[in-house]
């Protein structure tokens, strides 16, 4: 009896030991459960989870190296995407911290090599999207060279951006995603020290930070140890999809889970007064001329995730995925880094936050809605079912029709009774009618004819990042 007794006394200690654990731990041991998927015969992710300050995940899993049969580890190097850009407004904003540069600063006084817009345009407009500046590598793909398709530096960003005789929109009046404010931003820091930008991340925020195992990819060439090779998923599997561009502050960092959770840590325990000004600013939503407010701040987007408060920011280059994440009241940190383009990092990081927030989640709580002016010019447009020209009505379209901003000439014809768009080096891109004198082209976008009287003088070329890109009918 009494031994009966001893047993159901250490299995009472054991069952109220288990239940004082530290909280971390439960939901800590559940965090392979997201990521079964990867495996030794594919690419795959690593994932950090930071609770107080403190590192309670750092996990990897499926393999770094298909060809030569390296594993991912928690200590792998994976490119960040746009994660990166929160680096960038940081380094931004150190040296407005140190007085060389006003956010408020027009362009133009540090890259005089782009037009007059005739309306101010400035470094904070950059930093928030806000700018109406087109996107240079959209820019780029309309000219049939689009990222991952040849080897594109920062010369050739200026390059394209000085050849704009117009912004998508007035700056400061609206929102639109565009890596060129951010390639602008990394070539500002470099002019105005005297240094690469790679050499002042590094002195001002790599190395104060402890990030060690952090840099730019600002020469794809460069051997770094360690690093996970990029893939893309397809019908015969997966093959290499590397970036091959030394463009980089819109994205291009490379780096650990374990150096994106010392970063977001330094949020909460900045190491002096000036990165805590920093962060501050960072986390400090944007706001439109008119005081709308903005879910975007600095390099980051301040918003709810099922009605907790969540700093974040995805990044896609190439095969690489990423999500960093942070929920300021509960201290959580996650990171996580993919070299697979067919993983959903942001689901993934979010899998993870809901097994630590818990009861702190409110599936239910409305999801925050976007402003209109993060909607481009087509928003709303609908297809006109009526609109079908028949072959006699096409032939108003055909014509020779070239742009100097994108450095392109293109032929509209008609072929087999519809439209087609040919584009050098052997391009051909249907067009299918859409609406009157509109017509979808594709992965180029929608295509809006316009006229004088009665002919046809030009088109305008819109995307989400480009809009109303102009080509003049040449005859």
């Amino acid at each position: 009896m009494r031994f009966a007794r001893v047993l159901l006394v250490l299995s009472l200690l054991t069952s109220i030991a288990v239940a004082a654990a530290p909280q971390a731990q439960q939901p800590a041991a559940r965090v392979d459960t997201a990521f079964t998927r990867w495996t030794d015969t594919t690419p795959g992710c690593a994932v950090g989870v930071g609770v107080g300050g403190t590192p309670v995940v750092r996990r990897a899993f499926g393999m770094a190296d298909l060809e030569h049969g390296a594993r991912n580890s928690p200590d792998t190097i994976f490119e960040a995407g746009s994660v990166s850009k929160q680096f960038t407004a940081a380094a931004v904003l150190l040296l407005a911290a140190d007085g060389r540069i006003s956010l408020d600063d027009p362009v133009q006084k540090y890259v005089p090599e782009l037009a007059d817009y005739g309306a101010p345009l400035t470094i904070r407009h950059m930093l928030t999207h806000t700018s109406g500046l087109r996107d240079w590598g959209s820019l780029a793909g309309i000219a049939g060279w689009p990222r991952g398709n040849r080897v594109h530096t920062h010369a050739h960003v200026v390059d394209i951006l000085s050849r704009q005789r117009a912004l998508n929109f007035t700056p400061g009046t609206r929102w639109s995603y565009s890596n060129s404010g951010y390639n602008l931003s990394a070539v500002i820091v470099s002019r105005v020290t005297g240094q690469s930008f790679a050499d002042f991340s590094r002195e001002r925020i790599f190395t104060p930070l402890g990030l060690t195992h952090t840099s730019w990819r600002d020469d794809y060439t460069r051997i770094v140890p360690g690093r996970a090779v990029a893939y893309a998923n397809g019908p015969g599997g997966y093959r290499l999809d590397m970036p091959f561009e030394n463009v980089h502050g819109n994205g291009g960092l490379l780096t650990t889970v374990g150096d994106l959770l010392k970063w977001n840590e330094h949020f909460d325990a900045p190491p002096n007064d000036t990165f805590r000004d920093v962060a501050r600013q960072m986390q400090t939503r944007a706001r439109l001329g008119d005081e709308r407010e903005l879910e975007y701040a600095f390099g980051l987007y301040v918003r709810r995730y099922k009605g907790v408060p969540e700093v974040s920011h995805s990044g896609s280059t190439a095969g690489y995925r990423a999500f960093l994440t942070r929920f300021p009241e509960q201290h959580l940190s996650i990171a996580v880094l993919c070299n697979a383009g067919d993983a959903n990092a942001t689901a993934l990081a979010h899998a993870v936050s809901d097994l630590f927030l818990g009861d702190a989640l409110r599936p239910n709580s409305p999801a925050a809605t976007a402003l209109p002016e993060t909607r481009g010019p087509t928003f709303g447009l609908q297809r006109d079912a009526a609109f079908q020209p028949a072959a006699a009505d096409l032939a108003q379209y055909a014509g020779t029709y070239t742009s100097d901003e994108v450095e392109t000439v293109v032929t509209v014809a008609v072929e087999k009774g519809g439209l087609v768009l040919t584009r050098r080096p052997g391009t051909t891109i249907p067009l299918r009618p859409h609406s009157r004198d509109r017509f979808e082209a594709g992965g180029l976008g929608l295509l809006t004819f316009h006229r004088t009287a009665d002919q046809v003088t030009e088109f305008g070329v819109t995307q989400d990042r480009v809009w109303d890109l102009r080509f003049r009918r040449a005859r």
